[in-house]
């Protein structure tokens, strides 16, 4: 039951997601006339996001590892199931944004989802369980683009309020159905100054014997993110992809991400073990995406899909392994630093990405390499591997050696 409403829970979360965003642009519509500034304040709704998820993911985190998860998982449930009511019903611009900034304060579901996950795992589920949370994203990804379609042709708030519903429902199923998985005598009391989410990313900095991972787990989520910054611009211009094209291949993403994550994860686990499987992995995640700048076609882009499907597997095991090294009773600050990354790489992205893309995809530039923001992706995803390569040597090489003593002679 436990894990199951983790799993449900993020595809709640990428299902609302899914839904809105086909038609947020025509929301923001109603407010501003001019396309370029309509761009540029739907750049801004995801960056606020974003960057409240930096500030403010890691608050969450702590008060989880003080008051449990159940109850901060709650509460972020229904802060989301608020916004999507007042992005439904917001008769202003401002508004709109104060949506937002209920959702991205309370948004804290990743978070205390991965340390629920956590607490309720041992080394024999552990890399299995975070993969149930990638595989609920998948779900989302598919289920959220399809349903909103369907339903925004009944109204522009109708996806919201669609939206809203679903976690409010699943507010209400955790509310009665669903236990704390952190134990009262493994909570620990904080201070006001533990809740700066600066503090977060040092005290992850101390963390020694997970600081490459980190370091890892960093570099691939920068990498990650260009998919959500350039997937539509660049398919658009480099293979003249239509909206029916870019959504068919992001409901593909996430079949595959179910794949992925939902099925590889547990079996390269069980046949080749973590560390191998995060260090090959992030390796292959590297290639792939480099390869995505090298596609001159749709197809291949398709075969390099099916392709990176294999190495997805690497991400929830990179996050297992991190968390095995640290105590129960820190994990809610853990995750929430992790997720403070995360949205850290989530606004840097796009800017970096898009940048290099305008610099680099115009015929008229000196350096015509339109696949630039892929090759530097999978620079990033190099620098991965070569970080969790670093963690596992040292690992090895720590081990200290057992001596076997022979027994000493007994005397009668």
């Amino acid at each position: 039951m436990k894990s199951y409403f983790i799993f449900v829970t993020m595809v709640i979360e990428a299902m609302g997601f899914g839904i809105i965003m086909p038609v947020l642009p025509d929301v923001i519509r109603k407010f501003v006339s001019d396309e370029t500034q309509v761009a540029t304040t739907f750049g801004y709704f995801i960056a606020v996001y974003a960057l409240l998820q930096f500030l403010f993911a890691p608050i969450m985190g702590r008060l989880s590892d003080k008051f449990g998860r159940r109850p901060v998982l709650l509460l972020s449930l229904l802060g989301t199931g608020i916004d999507y009511l007042f992005m439904a019903l917001a008769p202003s611009l401002p508004l709109l944004f104060v949506g937002r900034f209920i959702s991205g304060f309370t948004g804290a579901s990743y978070t205390v989802a991965t340390a629920y996950i956590a607490d309720i795992s041992d080394d024999s589920n552990r890399s299995k369980n975070f993969g149930l949370i990638g595989a609920g994203f998948g779900v989302g990804f598919i289920l959220g683009p399809a349903l909103g379609g369907l339903v925004a042709s009944h109204g522009l708030a109708v996806p919201f309020l669609v939206a809203a519903g679903l976690n409010l429902l699943n507010f209400l199923f955790g509310f009665f159905l669903v236990p704390e998985s952190l134990r009262p005598e493994l909570r620990r009391d904080f201070e006001i100054k533990d809740l700066n989410p600066f503090k977060s990313l040092l005290i992850l900095s101390s963390m020694s014997s997970i600081f490459m991972l980190v370091i890892a787990h960093v570099m691939i989520q920068l990498a990650g993110q260009t998919h959500p910054s350039m997937w539509a611009i660049y398919t658009e211009a480099r293979y003249d992809w239509g909206p029916k094209e870019i959504g068919f291949s992001l409901g593909m993403v996430g079949v595959l991400h179910i794949l992925s994550q939902g099925v590889f994860t547990g079996l390269f686990v069980k046949w080749f073990g973590e560390n191998r499987v995060a260090r090959w992995g992030m390796l292959g995640e590297s290639i792939t995406l480099a390869g995505f700048g090298l596609a001159a076609s749709g197809t291949m882009v398709y075969i390099i899909l099916a392709i990176s499907s294999i190495f997805g597997a690497a991400q929830p095991v990179l996050q297992s392994l991190i968390s095995k090294d640290i105590s129960a009773d820190k994990q809610g600050e853990l995750q929430g630093a992790l997720m403070s990354l995360m949205s850290l790489t989530a606004v840097a992205n796009p800017l970096i990405m898009t940048r290099i893309f305008a610099y680099t995809s115009s015929k008229d530039s000196s350096f015509y390499v339109p696949g630039s923001p892929y090759f530097l992706a999978g620079l990033f995803g190099l620098i991965a591997f070569l970080a969790v390569w670093r963690w596992d040597k040292s690992r090895r090489t720590s081990v200290p050696t057992v001596e076997t003593k022979q027994p000493r002679a007994q005397k009668f």
